[in-house]
């Protein structure tokens, strides 16, 4: 048996046992953490299945077997975020909706040790969102900003050193603008109603990743309290920020369906955010998503600013109606278990 063969099998097997780990419900975060790079290990699968085949003559058939297998359940779940797949979403036309109708959203992770406020600030400045949300802000990023969001007539601003402080600044008319600890001390979301000719709701999260010694319970009841929360909303809701948390994630999808969000990157692709370095190898941490009386009319991963994630840019109008061209997923009586199981984890975890 050659080396080539040893590590082939060695690859293989981590890998499929990463898939099985992913396929497990827990909230543990060595479980968790495997919802992240499915399209990384979806690439090492089809290689190894390649060089088993190929270098391994007494086994290799049978871990081609294995790696298919796991392959296609990557590929599964990954498959709504590539361009194969039908769009849930179509992009408006620039024409179609009054001007006082249609804002721009600029959302950032900025790295609470990134010290180039440059490029952010020209970032800023550049694109003149009309809704603005930083996460990882701490004093030193509030000071530095100050100049560059004296523009905003509102800002919501919560600078700390723990990596969960928030800005928020908007253009737009702006009541009941508020942070909130949702589940999780000292891990603040916003919530605010603005106004383009129609009021929408603004929610904005960052709550904790999967960390060794940090499991999901709060994340994921962070995620789902604002789900229920937006289904119970008589306005449009608009969702954005560092969910740390992929976008075909149970979890991520569960918050999609409860509360009627679209998500307009399925059917065009992963839009990754993370690491900002090696986007083509990262995934997408940096959410936006919108309920149906929302048109898109365009939707970006920007360039690197010198943070460890992208920015997300976007240009929203609202129509006043529920759009006629969308296609939302429908709540099933298995979600709103699920959204109570969450909640229920995690009130448990917390005595």
């Amino acid at each position: 048996m050659t080396i080539l063969t040893i590590l082939v099998r060695i690859l293989a097997g981590l890998l499929i046992l990463a898939t099985g780990l992913s396929i497990i419900e827990s909230n543990e975060w060595w479980i968790r953490i495997w919802d992240f790079p499915r399209a990384q290990i979806l690439a090492g699968l089809i290689l190894a299945c390649a060089l088993s085949l190929w270098s391994d003559r007494s086994a290799g058939k049978w871990i081609a077997i294995g790696c298919v297998i796991a392959a296609n359940w990557q590929l599964y779940r990954i498959y709504p975020y590539t361009p194969l797949a039908d769009r849930e979403i179509a992009f408006a036309g620039t024409r179609t909706t009054p001007h006082d109708r249609c804002f721009s959203v600029l959302a950032l992770n900025v790295l609470d040790t990134n010290r180039d406020y440059a490029r952010t600030i020209r970032l800023i400045n550049r694109r003149r969102p009309d809704i603005l949300l930083l996460t990882e802000t701490d004093p030193q990023w509030a000071e530095a900003l100050a100049d560059a969001l004296s523009g905003f007539p509102h800002i919501l601003s919560k600078p700390l050193n723990n990596g969960y402080g928030m800005i928020f600044a908007t253009r737009l008319p702006m009541r009941d603008g508020r942070f909130e600890t949702i589940a999780e001390a000292d891990t603040p979301s916003i919530s605010a109603t603005l106004t383009a000719r129609d009021a929408f709701r603004v929610i904005g999260l960052h709550p904790r990743p999967p960390l060794p010694g940090q499991d999901t319970d709060a994340r994921d009841a962070e995620i789902a309290i604002a789900a229920r929360r937006a289904a119970r909303e008589q306005l449009p809701v608009l969702a954005i920020g560092d969910f740390n948390d992929v976008a075909w994630s149970h979890t991520a999808q569960l918050f999609k369906r409860t509360g009627g969000y679209l998500d307009p990157r399925i059917g065009r692709g992963t839009y990754a955010t993370f690491p900002a370095q090696f986007p083509i190898l990262g995934w997408p941490l940096d959410h936006l998503y919108v309920t149906p009386e929302f048109q898109v009319r365009s939707m970006d991963v920007l360039d690197n600013v010198g943070s460890d994630h992208l920015p997300i840019h976007a240009e929203l109008c609202l129509t006043g109606q529920k759009s006629s061209n969308a296609r939302r997923d429908p709540v099933s009586d298995e979600d709103r278990r699920d959204v109570k199981e969450v909640l229920e984890g995690h009130r448990d975890s917390k005595e």
